[in-house]
């Protein structure tokens, strides 16, 4: 396979990033940026020495792959008409409103043996780097997704917006069906959720206590692991691992000691990694580390906190 023919619908906070990363990749060509505000993609194109248009339908059929970053109202839609014309699609979270968009998507990529990426990308932040999800088998789940109040992705509720980044993991990493969800929340900003907790039972006993705010002092991006004997806390805002072990006291004593071990890995870019998983996706056929089906598995879970909290 030669060049791959790119293009990112939408230039905005998160999609000019996608752009820039497609233009660090050697076998991507960027083609265009799409953003219905004219100068904005202007001035992202000329950066790149590519195309800007308005519209995303002149490149229906021209692309080989794309990057969708608009409002979530307008992913489907979007999406929906590049993989129908042959385009490989990477869009970014959620996936899009209703779990029946979803659906489709899923299917009409599988239909047309496109790659349909969701870019959940804290799956690829480095601090979860060489974490087995298949073999941890967590007991218990802990995670803080914080921030200060933003103008950004105010079209979505705080679950949508950031709790849906923990669900998706969480999901990934327990490998079993939900058994239960009691959740609450509040606007406080806006007139949607601002703050919200979640706490999910699993079948096979797991316990998940996921917590989102889009209102807080401070920034915070943890999640806690309890398994039995040691636990790990992953903190994917300063890129940082620690392990905790439970071993035998000195002398054989009944009392325990504990040992941790921190792992400090480097700044990473868990963009340019998502992006590359795409692309090696497109070329050797393969499916992506957060297929559609991980990204619908993720919406319908966040809809049904949503409407537990809302009802």
């Amino acid at each position: 396979m030669g060049m791959l023919e790119s293009a990112v619908i939408g230039v905005g906070h998160v999609g000019k990033y996608h752009a820039e990363k497609y233009m660090a990749l050697p076998d991507f060509n960027l083609t265009a940026v799409v953003d219905t505000d004219l100068d904005l993609a202007k001035r992202v194109a000329t950066k790149h020495g590519c195309a800007a248009l308005t519209d995303y339908r002149e490149l229906i059929g021209k692309v080989d792959a794309v990057s969708i970053a608009v409002p979530t109202n307008l992913h489907f839609e979007i999406a929906r008409n590049f993989l129908d014309t042959g385009s490989h699609v990477l869009i970014e979270k959620p996936i899009s409103e209703t779990v029946e968009q979803a659906n489709e998507l899923v299917e009409l990529a599988n239909a047309k043996n496109k790659i349909l990426q969701v870019g959940h990308v804290e799956r690829f932040n480095i601090a979860m780097f060489g974490l087995d999800f298949s073999t941890l088998n967590p007991q218990f789940i802990e995670s803080y997704r914080i921030s200060p109040f933003t103008q950004r992705s105010n079209d979505v509720n705080v679950i949508l917006d950031l709790m849906i980044h923990d669900i998706d993991i969480i999901l990934e990493m327990v490998d079993s069906d939900i058994k239960s969800i009691d959740a609450n929340g509040t606007p406080i900003i806006t007139d949607m959720l601002d703050i919200a907790n979640a706490r999910i039972t699993f079948n096979n006993g797991c316990v998940a206590n996921i917590t989102a705010s889009r209102v807080s002092l401070k920034r915070e991006r943890k999640i806690r692991l309890f398994i039995p004997d040691f636990y790990i806390t992953l903190d994917l805002q300063n890129n940082v691992m620690k392990k905790y072990f439970i071993s035998e006291g000195k002398n054989n004593s009944d009392i325990k000691d504990i040992h941790s071990e921190e792992i400090k890995l480097g700044p990473g870019d868990a963009l340019l990694d998502e992006i590359k998983d795409f692309q090696k996706c497109i070329q050797l056929g393969k499916e992506p580390i957060v297929s559609g089906k991980s990204g619908q598995r993720a919406l319908e879970t966040a809809i049904r906190i949503t409407e537990l909290i809302n009802k």
